[in-house]
């Protein structure tokens, strides 16, 4: 059944919550299904095959007076992103390097569109995001985000570890008319982040025609007992590194000539803002324009942050989860602290303890929802859920309601669609493009 939860943002947001222990976030899962088959564990929540739960018509879940249709369609490969097409199309990337061509009615064209380049398609990294251009109806330019192996790596495919060969998160774009073939394509920007790890690539164009591009740090440190051989976790704050980073590229991959740290030696120009773990979702706010990310935290500690300039977001300095080790992250900041801060280090807009490991992430602005306008919907990998954040006029989250929790699956894309329903991906090898919709007179205002 759905079941809502209150979450409970850092201090400073405190006066406008229910009172709760400092430092420590309301629990925002619900007990796993113990009929579910023991599923592979990977820093991203469940890792494997997954249930098959999904029927091949339209189901109705929900409580009563709250019902949601939930239309799959089914056929993809470990889904990661989507791109609403001007036509009713929509795309999807696919992390083993395929870029697919879903029809209005739901139904999955054969054919993947021909030249995506070469992909590492190993320990969560693969063909990530794809954006669409703002004059997409004039240039036909498609963005999206791919890890390239690295020289003298050897690419091997196993879905079962998290550590692979090393490789970097490039940004590219290539020009499509319709049919099955991007033309002219070519990589626009090959990210310094090598790691052998868990990294994402989310992209954004903002309202200023720039593009904001997230790439993750590396999590699992040689050093401290993990395995990952290639990359460590301090890299999110050097800032001669990108690994960590939410960087503000030029349509053509350069770096604007007004990003905050240029004319900084030290810094990469490309850098927009540090110490991040992992976005595995970047939007810009509908009403605001400003850059949101959800950001993949260790044990604990999964965050929304709102992105400005410049700014230092704490990672691995500061977090309100504990490293998979168990033991508190870096310079010793967990969740027992009254407060995980740091002097120049901002607190998230939002954290979850324990986590929910979020997929991507949308603000509805449709009329289909009605009263759900204004609110955050987030993926749940771990969670195998929805979450849907309700924010009050002040910009504050106030609650929490978990949906889609019958269908027990790894939620890895959240887009609203130009018919105002929700998309949703599935992060599985039998992966599906969802489409919720409400049930006419039982979901919260809904309308056709």
């Amino acid at each position: 059944m759905n079941t809502t939860h209150l979450l409970v943002p850092p201090l400073a947001l405190l006066g406008s919550m229910v009172l709760a222990m400092p430092g420590t976030a309301i629990s925002t899962q619900p007990a796993a299904p113990q009929d579910v088959p023991p599923a592979r564990h990977g820093a991203a929540g469940r890792e494997g095959s997954g249930p098959d739960t999904l029927p091949d018509s339209p189901q109705v879940v929900g409580r009563e007076g709250q019902q949601l249709r939930v239309t799959a369609m089914k056929g993809l490969e470990r889904p990661w992103a989507l791109a609403f097409l001007p036509d009713g199309d929509i795309l999807v990337t696919e992390r083993p390097g395929r870029l697919r061509i879903v029809r209005p009615d739901l139904t999955l064209d054969p054919r993947p569109i021909a030249g995506i380049p070469p992909v590492l398609s190993s320990a969560y990294k693969g063909l990530m995001d794809v954006a669409l251009h703002p004059d997409f109806e004039e240039n036909r330019l498609v963005y999206f985000t791919y890890s390239k192996l690295l020289p003298g790596e050897s690419e091997t495919r196993d879905w079962d570890t998290l550590i692979g060969p090393a490789g970097t998160a490039v940004l590219a774009r290539g020009r499509y008319g319709g049919g099955h073939t991007l033309t002219r394509v070519e990589d626009l920007f090959i990210a310094d982040a090598a790691t052998s790890g868990v990294s994402a690539a989310r992209i954004v164009f903002g309202r200023d025609g720039k593009v904001y591009m997230s790439i993750g740090a590396p999590s699992r440190d040689l050093a401290r007992g993990g395995t990952n051989r290639i990359g460590t976790s301090e890299e999110a704050q050097d800032p001669n590194s990108h690994s960590g980073k939410i960087l503000r590229l030029n349509e053509d991959g350069t770096a604007p000539s007004d990003n905050p740290f240029i004319g900084r030696p030290a810094y990469r120009p490309e850098i927009y803002a540090l110490g991040i773990r992992n976005s595995t979702g970047l939007i810009v706010h509908p009403d605001t324009g400003d850059i949101w990310a959800v950001d993949h935290g260790p044990l604990g500690g999964d965050e929304v942050n709102i992105i400005r300039a410049g700014l230092n977001y704490g990672w691995p300095v500061v977090s309100y989860g504990r490293a998979y080790s168990g033991e508190r992250t870096h310079t010793g900041s967990g969740p027992e602290l009254a407060n995980p801060s740091a002097p120049g280090m901002e607190d998230p807009w939002l954290f979850w303890s324990p986590n929910i490991a979020p997929g991507g992430m949308a603000i509805y602005t449709g009329d289909r929802f009605r009263s759900w306008k204004g609110h955050l919907f987030v993926g749940g990998l771990r969670s195998t859920q929805l979450h849907r954040v309700a924010i009050n006029e002040r910009g504050f989250p106030t609650q929490q309601q978990s949906l889609l929790t019958e269908l027990r699956q790894r939620i890895r894309e959240v887009r609203e669609g130009p018919d105002g329903l929700l998309y949703l991906l599935t992060d599985h090898d039998a992966g599906a493009l969802l489409r919720v919709e409400p049930v006419i007179g039982t979901a919260p205002g809904s309308s056709r």
